[in-house]
């Protein structure tokens, strides 16, 4: 009897080096990207009889766990897990892998990327130069700011020693325990300290209840007026009415978002004509290096996984064996 799982990241396709692991591995394997949003029930469908699944940013649901019997063990092919239904996968004996670290750089490089083009415009510039003029506006340099790093997950790690190099003072706020604070060039404080400090405040900590619209009004309004936020984290961290309000009002500089609450960004959303923001297409952790590694690397997980021997499982330690 033939074992198939079901492949949903947009980047993986038949026949390529992940497509061939999992098939010299004696699985089967099913191919639906995920673009966009799927219909009601298609999710459910492609999984029929589905053992693995290897996924992008698929809302695997307590619904889908629930009507998808032969599955066994969902691996995500990145670090964030928000749309997964761990306890759901958990009562339904489904073991849920992510990747961590899988990205780090390749986010890192990212952030020091939309650092300097807030600091420097080039976004609003080069949209005057197309629009046929020819904007001098002044920009500033990022020597002798204030990074804040919200989290301290392998992204913000390294994104510490790019920004130093720059240089840039580096702040964390985390809940990550001293002892697994490694890196002396990082001041460690709270969130408020954090806020009312940073010139720049980089989002790097994972959607869960607590942080969710983290960064609100309130927040917002602790931090300077200068300061832009970078989001490349999770959309809902930020509260994206609020956050457009502050940018509007001058009560913040501005802001570059990779991720928003709702991906693809709709139409009618508070971030759209806003001077000041930038939102970018979710594309941080989006390398051909982080790419190659994170599917051959949730393939290796998968087939773990499928083995009873997962490496990264949010969940295996609750699982009955």
């Amino acid at each position: 009897m033939t074992t198939t799982v079901l492949v949903t990241t947009d980047y993986l396709t038949p026949g390529d080096e992940v497509d061939v692991l999992l098939r010299e591995a004696g699985l089967t394997t099913r191919h639906h990207p995920l673009r966009g949003v799927r219909e009601p029930g298609e999710l459910v469908a492609v999984l029929n009889g589905c053992a693995g699944a290897l996924i992008a940013n698929e809302p695997m649901t307590a619904e889908v766990f629930a009507e998808s019997p032969a599955l066994r063990a969902v691996v995500r092919t990145g670090v964030g897990y928000d749309s997964v239904d761990v306890a759901a996968a958990t009562r339904a004996g489904v073991s849920v892998s992510n990747l961590p670290g899988v990205n780090a750089n390749a986010v890192a490089e990212y952030t020091m990327a939309l650092l300097l083009a807030q600091a420097r415009r080039l976004v609003p510039v080069a949209e005057g130069v197309r629009a046929g003029h020819w904007p001098r506006d002044d920009g500033a340099e990022l020597r002798g700011k204030t990074l804040g790093l919200l989290g301290y997950g392998a992204a913000a790690r390294a994104v510490a020693p790019l920004a130093r190099a720059f240089g840039l003072s580096v702040l964390c706020t985390t809940g990550v325990p001293e002892d697994h604070r490694h890196d002396p060039g990082v001041r460690f404080v709270d969130l408020p300290e954090l806020l009312a400090t940073a010139d720049f405040l980089s989002v790097h900590t994972a959607l869960r209840p607590d942080t969710r619209h983290l960064i609100d009004a309130a927040a917002l309004a602790r931090m300077k007026p200068t300061a832009h936020l970078i989001n490349t984290a999770r959309g809902a961290i930020v509260d994206e009415t609020a956050l457009a309000a502050a940018v509007r009002a001058g009560r913040l500089a501005g802001a570059a978002l990779d991720v928003t609450g709702v991906e693809p960004l709709p139409a009618a959303s508070p971030l759209r004509d806003v001077p000041g923001i930038t939102v970018y297409s979710h594309l941080a952790g989006q390398t051909a290096e982080a790419r190659r590694a994170a599917g051959l690397e949730g393939a290796r997980e998968l087939i773990a996984a499928l083995r009873g021997r997962p490496r990264s499982s949010l969940n295996a330690h609750l699982l009955e064996r």
